[in-house]
């Protein structure tokens, strides 16, 4: 594909280094989303973001389309400005919002949410106002708001799941990908990457079938959808090992929603290029910090060095729960060996009392922290695969 290049596949995995080519920029892969559902990374700004590292930043469609709602965005002149965001933008459909926000859903149009055929409807979160999201209106939505990558609406199961209800979703989210498709091509200007999701669970032939199905039809892009949804860490690597090698390979390849920095790197393994996770964000806000495991300061700031650090299992970092009583007295830096004074300046004492007053500096202060983990990781992984030592 014009859009994607691989520049170097590792000898000892199936890791590659890529570059993704967007309407907003390069991308060079691996590499990490900072989630932005609601047009912004919670506590952070854009030039923050990109001062960390940040190539591309994801939002969601269903909150998007509830407020402020595209057509305001369209006419601000898009997503990149209404929220001063230079780079590349993902959005997902919004189909897994839709069903867990809803918290129930029935096909055949009875429960919380009436999933049919034709789309699905719901009721607003906000205000109890009726929504019909079919496939052809999310991608309409997503390119309104003039984002880079687009994703086709799928149906995302909870895990578990029995085989029945798999395979309707794998034919659904199949017949959706196809509309998909189909109305995208008739999209005038210009539009979106268009990706498409695999579904199946844990079921090989299910995952296999609903792969085939998507790279038949065809699309800039595959992502991984169903996992990280209750599952374990060894069933979601067993999912990889056979999934990962049957998509195509000179088109992306993104696991949703994953994860853990240890999963990041197993999956890279295996010949991931794209990730997301609320994890970084959500666990700075509750006190919870990652720090690389023995790291000098030489380490973490001249990227030359980054090669020299094993990243292996997850024996590479350490975290921390800056509210535990005993960092109320700690002198440390937050972080002595981060890139951002501010994380210098500050002691950890400091921050654990910035928890316990709810001020949220403290909130902002651990988030910088953790994001600047996942740039840093993605970034060490990518030197790795070049210098072939991953």
């Amino acid at each position: 594909m014009k859009h994607f290049k691989i520049i170097k596949r590792s000898g000892k995995s199936r890791a590659r280094a890529a570059v993704l080519a967007t309407a907003h920029g390069k991308i060079e892969t691996p590499f990490f989303m900072p989630v932005a559902t609601q047009g912004t990374v919670k506590h952070i700004a854009g030039e923050e973001l990109q001062r960390l590292g940040a190539q591309i930043i994801l939002s969601n469609t269903y909150h998007l389309m509830l407020r402020p709602g595209e057509k305001p965005v369209k006419k601000f002149g898009g997503l990149h400005k209404f929220i001063g965001w230079p780079g590349p933008i993902l959005t997902d459909s919004g189909g897994f919002q839709v069903f867990s926000l809803a918290g129930g859903k029935k096909r055949g149009g009875e429960g919380l949410v009436k999933l049919t055929d034709k789309g699905v409807g719901f009721k607003s979160y906000i205000d109890g106002k009726n929504f019909n999201l079919t496939p052809e209106r999310a991608i309409k939505i997503q390119a309104d708001l003039g984002v880079d990558i687009a994703v086709c609406l799928d149906e995302c199961v909870a895990l578990p799941a029995g085989r029945e209800y798999l395979e309707g979703s794998v034919e659904l989210t199949s017949l959706w990908a196809r509309r998909s498709k189909t109305y995208h091509q008739k999209l005038k200007g210009k539009k979106p990457l268009l990706h498409a999701v695999i579904q199946g669970g844990l079921d090989k032939k299910l995952r296999l079938k609903s792969i085939a199905d998507l790279a038949g039809i065809g699309f800039d892009g595959y992502n991984i959808g169903g996992l990280s949804v209750g599952e374990t860490a060894q069933e979601m690597y067993r999912v990889l090992d056979y999934l990962v090698p049957a998509m195509p390979e000179e088109a992306p390849r993104y696991l949703m929603g994953v994860g853990y920095p240890e999963q990041i790197v197993e999956a890279v393994r295996r010949g991931v290029d794209m990730f997301d996770c609320v994890i970084p964000t959500r666990e700075g806000r509750h006190g919870r910090l990652f720090l690389w495991k023995k790291s000098t300061k030489s380490e973490i700031r001249n990227p030359k060095q980054f090669s020299k650090f094993k990243i292996q299992n997850s024996k590479f970092y350490d975290t921390i729960n800056i509210t535990n009583t005993k960092f109320g007295s700690d002198k440390h830096p937050i972080n002595a060996a981060s890139k951002l004074p501010i994380l210098r300046q500050y002691s950890r004492a400091y921050l654990n009392y910035l928890f316990k007053i709810k001020e949220p500096l403290g909130l902002r202060l651990a988030t910088l922290n953790n994001l600047e983990f996942y740039l840093t990781l993605m970034e060490r992984l990518r030197r790795q695969i070049r210098a072939g030592k991953l």
